[in-house]
């Protein structure tokens, strides 16, 4: 329990504070959070979540005195930081996030925070962006001891900032590395899931064939990917169940290939599908100019999103599915210490379609 507790006192019932709400992952863990009996949530995020019965708090993590404003009275008990602002550099990167996280637990020194769970990814081990893949990077599967890389990431940065804290107020904490999360959001930036199936969309609006984008060794090597779902049932898990402050990683539990999964997802939308052949083909290209195409679709079946950009993150997804390098990771850490949760890939990507086409977001 956090020293700053003796301050104002804790809730008589735990008090989750789900911040970037509106994200895969935030809307995820509030969803959980709001099934489950006894728990009062909080929904910090920039808009309000669709459908939810979590209390909105509006702030601006990057302003320290918007944040300490919006949270002046509150007394979360739990916090679960899955916000992330996309900068040009990973120093603008490291400045703008960590600098988010740190606003956040200034403003929350005198909450009785017991447990603050933080979502990073599976670039603790690969690198940021701009060194993405290059260097000596640790063997696969990717496990949690090994060491950080020599190179700047803001992931480095959010945990440092998160360890400082913990020191100073006494509360427990996780990190959850994710690999590609998949699950339900829109005006996400990346978001792999919406992304394929905007792309399946156009080609079956087109006439074009659904091309993979990606490299030949992500094509032909083993992969894994993590459910939205998933990783807020681990995180709620730590906060709640797990013991000490740990980081884990956290993936589905399930392996594949592309060459194996590309046609499924091809079939579930009723369109011809290529491999990879030959070179990469980049989602950026492919889909360049797609704008009118995708705006016409909506026209057509009433879809929710008109904007191309807010349903489809390409630059995101040529990045994951770019690599030149095999990513899985090892789940071995948090099924020992009680962890069992589980996905099967194939069926997060077609229960999310499902779900999109439901909700008028794909046809």
């Amino acid at each position: 329990m956090a020293n700053s507790a003796q301050d104002i006192g804790s809730p008589q019932y735990p008090v989750a504070l789900v911040v970037g709400a509106s994200g895969i992952a935030g809307s995820a863990i509030v969803e959980q959070l709001t099934r489950t009996e006894g728990w009062e949530v909080l929904a910090l995020s920039r808009n309000p979540v669709s459908g939810s019965t979590a209390r909105h708090i509006g702030a601006d993590l990057r302003s320290p005195e918007s944040i300490a404003a919006a949270l002046n009275g509150e007394r979360p008990t739990h916090v679960f930081f899955t916000a992330w602002s996309r900068q040009e550099t990973e120093q603008q990167n490291i400045e703008v996030n960590a600098g988010m996280l740190r606003n956040l637990l200034t403003a929350l020194n005198r909450a009785p925070v017991e447990h603050i769970a933080l979502m990073t990814g599976l670039k603790h081990y690969l690198g940021p962006f701009d060194a993405y893949g290059k260097g000596k990077m640790p063997d696969t599967p990717f496990r949690e001891d090994e060491p950080r890389l020599p190179v700047e990431n803001f992931y480095y940065a959010q945990e440092d900032e998160l360890w400082t804290a913990a020191a100073r107020q006494g509360f427990r904490w996780s990190v959850h590395r994710a690999h590609t999360v998949i699950g339900y959001a829109v005006g996400n930036a990346m978001n792999m899931g919406l992304t394929l199936a905007v792309q399946a969309s156009i080609c079956r609006e087109t006439g074009r064939p659904f091309a993979f984008p990606g490299s030949e060794t992500q094509w032909n090597s083993l992969v894994d990917m993590t459910d939205g779902s998933l990783l807020a049932e681990q995180m709620v898990w730590a906060a709640t169940e797990a013991p000490g402050s740990e980081a884990y990683n956290i993936v589905n539990g399930d392996v594949f290939r592309w060459r194996w999964m590309w046609p499924k997802l091809a079939a579930w939308f009723g369109v011809e599908w290529e491999g990879f052949s030959g070179e990469p083909r980049p989602l950026e290209e492919q889909m360049r100019g797609s704008e009118d195409v995708w705006a016409r679709i909506v026209e057509e079946h009433g879809l929710v999103e008109p904007d191309l950009a807010r349903v489809a993150s390409w630059w995101h997804t040529d990045a994951d599915l770019g690599r030149p390098i095999e990513v899985v990771a090892d789940m071995s850490k948090s099924r020992l210490a009680g962890f069992t949760g589980y996905r099967r890939t194939q069926d997060s990507f077609i229960d999310l379609f499902d779900r999109y086409r439901a909700e008028h977001v794909i046809p």
